[in-house]
């Protein structure tokens, strides 16, 4: 009966929760012969075959060569096609809009990047989300119609009550109360906004050092500096979408800062962030300080000081450390999290000698003691979350074959 067709422990369910089982272990563990499906799920031989037979009149598995080496003859493996659905990932800055698409599988197909220079956008934003979006999409030989769907990363976040975008004074033209309304109209496809941080989390968690951990706080430092906070697994939000704007957080050693959201900073940005970096290696005499955006200096800095031992450079390791490691006191006094996860250029820059340093400063500063690792996802991990944001939703929807 058609009413029953969504009836937990129906044959129709039933089937479909092994067709998703299956496919997440073709997913994982690339092709798989019937005989090994059938082991890792537990399925006899006979469903095992009418489950792949059923995947592949669907479009969802294609048969792909055949097991060697092996005694007796050759079995014939089956993997994800790929061409079975496409996602979409954007990673919003002042500087530029970086897009890219993947397949079903995760693989990146095609990406593109658009330039955004200047204080004052030279185009509208929903231009320039359509022309990187179309950019990645002809390098992928595709159309805007066949991405399922579109996860856009973008400093700040969109207040949930009101739509509009807040913790971002410093992207132009990104804050008009329509212009959510408008990106739906121009795009074929379900958008999703999210959080850059937020997005650097997700790409931790589901590809890098964060994989296996519910609980966890990735501390990022880059352009600016913010957390995502992922508690029993799900990234934390909070009521306005602000929650992990830490460069606001008021600190020990950097003065107030009153309405922040004007200025757009506060006081652990001010104390720890990108910007203070460069500064402070002026303060304490470190020689030879590059020119260059703040971001991509102080990255240069951290690396140059955690591969030498000479004063001025030690001094500015342990200076940036201490004060790195008071916010994260306060985070992690309040979370107690399992794990933090250093992440962003001006923190990965530091590699391990840098981590040993903000670790040791915090087991003096917070009662708790989390775990610190080095971010593992070191190549555009917002837009490596954004691809994963949409890729988790699109294969919910493509993999569902109870309907």
């Amino acid at each position: 009966m058609a009413g029953t067709a969504g009836t937990p422990g129906t044959p129709r369910v039933l089937r479909a929760m092994n067709d998703r089982a299956a496919l997440d272990l073709l997913l994982e563990h690339g092709p798989l012969s019937r005989t090994r499906i059938g082991k890792l799920t537990g399925l006899s031989k006979p469903t095992a075959s009418q489950l792949l037979a059923r995947l592949e009149a669907a479009g969802l598995v294609l048969a792909t060569g055949t097991t060697e080496g092996r005694p007796g003859p050759n079995a014939q493996l089956y993997e994800v096609n790929p061409r079975a659905a496409y996602a979409a990932g954007l990673d919003v800055t002042p500087e530029r809009v970086l897009a890219a698409v993947a397949d079903i599988t995760g693989r990146t197909v095609g990406s593109y990047e658009l330039p955004t220079p200047g204080r004052r956008p030279s185009q509208p934003v929903v231009r320039q989300v359509t022309d990187a979006l179309d950019g990645a999409v002809k390098a992928a030989g595709l159309t805007r119609a066949d991405v399922h769907r579109l996860v856009i990363g973008t400093p700040g976040a969109f207040d949930p009550n009101t739509g509009r975008l807040r913790y971002a004074s410093h992207l132009p033209g990104w804050h008009s109360p329509a212009l959510l309304d408008e990106l739906a109209a121009s795009l074929p496809m379900p958008v999703e906004y999210e959080n850059d941080v937020n997005l650097a989390a997700v790409a931790e968690q589901r590809l890098g050092a964060a994989r296996g951990h519910e609980d966890f706080v990735l501390l990022w430092n880059e352009g600016g500096l913010g957390a995502a906070l992922v508690l029993g697994g799900r990234l934390h939000r909070g009521w306005t979408g602000g929650a992990g704007e830490v460069g606001f957080l008021p600190v020990p050693g950097a003065p107030l800062v009153r309405q922040v959201t004007k200025a757009n900073s506060g006081g652990y940005q001010e104390l720890a962030g990108s910007q203070a970096v460069p500064r402070l290696a002026r303060e304490l005499g470190v020689p030879d300080i590059p020119s260059g955006p703040y971001a991509e200096v102080a990255a240069a800095l951290v690396e140059r000081a955690a591969a030498r031992d000479d004063d001025p450079h030690r001094r500015l390791l342990e200076t940036y450390a201490t004060r790195l490691a008071t916010g994260l006191a306060s985070l992690v006094s309040v979370l107690d999290p399992e794990l933090v996860v250093l992440s962003g250029a001006s923190l990965t820059a530091g590699g391990d000698t840098l981590r040993t340093l903000v670790q040791n400063e915090l087991e003096e500063l917070a009662a708790a003691r989390p775990r610190l690792v080095v971010g593992d996802v070191r190549e555009h991990p917002v837009l490596r979350g954004a691809l994963e944001s949409a890729l988790a939703a699109t294969r919910d929807e493509v993999f569902d074959t109870s309907r």
